[in-house]
């Protein structure tokens, strides 16, 4: 059962990694294409206020839960989901494609940070092959003929699993778009993950992310392009725990007209 987030289109509708993990096996072995998203609240922000956002998060096969509030209000709805950051989805999805032969691309960030990454996963995942790396340029428009050409490259090289690292909203319409120009490439939106692995970030220690305040360190980190952001998040979680709690009455009350 699905965990609705907004409205009757957008949901979690991958409960766990291993469910995860099984639906993309499933579609890299037909060479069938898809587009993974990660639903975190600054998500929920951007998604009320942007038509373009909105359109390309109904256009995803898959979405997850990116953060500890999504994971509470699902539990509060009584429909609960695992955490699954962007961040942490790259190696499990990459050491699959690996096991079924089929070869990545790393589209977004810098040309440096893209290289390093492509060194640290071909380093860590036996027989992965990175075949192509991609840097857009400043201003780079997801929804512009710049985007339909570099989603024609992505399918040319031959990769089946393309992970995206440009942040929301670009990288979910990115991916969007990659379902009607690449149809056969798996677009997994994916972050700040690959500047992780390069060094070029940092992330929150792993006792911060066991307490559930990662958020807090990357305020804390960077307040000037993050605390407004922040801000914006907390201001949305209110009403977001009162949709769930009546969504969870809703399914109760159904339950019980439904004769057993």
């Amino acid at each position: 059962m699905n965990f609705t987030i907004v409205g009757e289109n957008i949901s979690v509708n991958v409960p766990t990694k291993a469910a995860l993990l099984a639906r993309v096996a499933k579609r890299l072995a037909q060479k069938q294409g898809f587009a993974l998203a990660t639903i975190n609240l600054d998500h929920l922000v951007k998604l009320r206020t942007s038509q373009t956002f909105r359109a390309a998060y109904v256009a995803q096969d898959f979405v997850v839960a990116d953060g500890h509030p999504i994971v509470w209000m699902s539990r509060l709805a009584g429909r609960p989901v695992e955490l699954m950051p962007g961040s942490d989805i790259i190696v499990p999805l990459a050491k699959l494609a690996a096991r079924q032969g089929v070869s990545v691309a790393l589209v977004g960030s810098r040309s440096e940070t893209l290289e390093a990454a492509k060194s640290y996963l071909e380093r860590e995942i036996r027989d992965l092959k990175v075949v192509l790396t991609l840097a857009p340029p400043m201003g780079f428009d997801a929804s512009s003929e710049d985007a339909n050409k570099l989603l024609a490259k992505v399918a040319a090289s031959g990769a089946g699993l393309c992970f995206v690292a440009m942040g929301a909203p670009k990288q979910e319409v990115l991916a969007a778009a990659g379902r009607r120009v690449a149809p056969n490439v798996g677009f997994a939106s994916i972050g700040a993950g690959l500047d992780f692995f390069a060094g070029a970030q940092s992330r929150a220690p792993n006792w911060v992310r066991a307490y559930a305040l990662e958020w807090l360190w990357r305020a804390l980190s960077d307040p000037r392009r993050l605390g407004l952001r922040y801000l914006k998040c907390l201001g949305v979680l209110p009403g977001q725990l009162l949709r769930a709690a009546l969504q969870r009455l809703r399914d109760v009350a159904h339950h019980r007209q439904v004769p057993h």
